[in-house]
C-alpha cells in the first residue's frame, strides 16, 4: 500500500513544473519537501515544506533527503547557457542527489529533455518515430547535461540498484504555441499523473520515458510507459486549428526535433548527417 507520508523530495520546486507538480501532489494528499535556489513564488500548501537550497551545496542535499521515498529532480539549468554556467547544476548537482539516493535507497525520477536527442531529424511517419534506445543526439551544452543525467541514472542502476526514470519531456507548458509543439507538447495534467505512476510502480529499474502526451504527431514511439502503468490522456488535437501551420521559417530550427535549440549558435554549412557517423 502507498504510505503518502513518507516524503517525495522535489528540486527546481519554484519553476513552471515544480510549481504545477505541487499543485498536483499535495492536492492529491502527498508529503512533499520542496526546494530550489529560488523562492518559492506561491503559498507553501498543507502537507509540505520549502528549502532554499543550491544544488551544487551537496551535504544540505543529502539532508534533505534523508527519509524520502523518492526525489523528483526537475531542479538545474533549464534552458541553454555557456557550459561553465551548466556545469555545476547540472552536473555536479545531479550527482549530489543521486548520492542522496544511493544513501536513501530512494529511487529517481530525472526531468530530461528531448534536447539529448535534438539532432535526429522530424521523422515523415509513424515508421520512422524514435524509440527509447535511440542514440544521444544532444543540440546545446543544457542538452548534453541532460545525455549525461541519463548516463548517470544508467550507473547508479547498474552500480547501486537506484532505482530510475528518465522522463525526456518535450514541451511541456499550459497549451502548444506552434507546429512543433503539436509533436512535442506534454500537459501539466499528464505530467502530474506520471510522476504519481512513478512513485507507486512497484518496480522501475532504469527506464525512459518520452515526455509528450497523446500527440497525433509525435515524434516519438515505443519506451517503458509500461512499467509504471502510464498512458497519457491529453492530446494536442484540440489546439491543432489554433496552433495552424506556425513554424520559424529556419530550416534547420524545422529539420530537428530540437528546434530552435539545434539552430543556436549553427555553423555548419550543411545539414548533419542523418546517421550520425555517416561522412555525408
Amino acid at each position: 500500500m502507498t504510505d503518502k507520508t513518507r516524503p517525495l523530495l522535489l528540486t527546481g520546486a519554484s519553476g513552471n513544473l515544480g510549481r504545477a507538480l505541487t499543485k498536483a501532489l499535495s492536492e492529491a494528499g502527498w508529503t512533499l519537501r520542496l526546494t530550489d535556489i529560488a523562492p518559492f513564488p506561491d503559498a507553501i500548501p498543507a502537507g509540505a515544506t520549502f528549502t532554499k537550497a543550491d544544488l551544487n551545496d551537496g551535504v544540505t542535499i543529502l539532508r534533505l533527503a534523508e527519509g524520502c521515498q523518492a526525489i523528483l529532480h526537475f531542479g538545474g539549468i533549464s534552458t541553454e547557457h555557456p557550459f561553465e554556467t551548466v556545469l555545476g547544476p547540472n552536473y555536479r548537482g545531479l550527482f549530489h542527489v543521486y548520492e542522496a539516493a544511493r544513501r536513501e535507497g530512494a529511487r529517481v525520477l530525472f526531468a530530461s529533455s528531448n534536447h539529448a536527442i535534438g539532432f535526429h531529424e522530424r521523422p515523415s511517419g509513424n515508421a520512422e518515430r524514435l524509440d527509447a534506445t535511440c542514440e544521444f543526439r544532444p543540440d546545446t551544452f543544457y542538452g548534453l547535461s541532460k545525455a549525461f543525467g541519463e548516463l548517470m541514472g544508467r550507473l547508479y542502476w547498474d552500480k547501486h540498484g537506484v532505482e530510475n526514470l528518465n522522463l525526456r519531456i518535450g514541451s511541456s507548458f499550459p497549451e502548444p504555441v506552434d507546429r512543433r509543439m503539436l509533436s512535442t507538447w506534454l500537459s501539466y495534467g499528464d505530467l502530474a499523473r506520471l510522476v504519481e505512476k512513478f512513485v507507486t510502480a512497484p518496480r522501475v529499474g532504469h527506464a525512459v520515458v518520452w515526455g509528450a502526451s497523446d500527440n497525433p504527431d509525435s515524434y516519438w514511439g515505443a519506451d517503458h510507459r509500461d512499467r509504471i502503468g502510464w498512458q497519457p490522456q491529453d492530446s494536442s488535437a484540440p489546439f491543432q486549428e489554433k496552433v495552424g501551420g506556425k513554424v520559424s521559417g529556419d530550416p534547420v530550427t524545422e529539420r530537428y526535433q530540437g528546434g530552435s535549440y539545434t539552430s543556436d549558435g549553427y555553423t555548419r554549412k550543411a545539414p548533419s548527417p542523418k546517421d550520425a557517423f555517416s561522412l555525408d
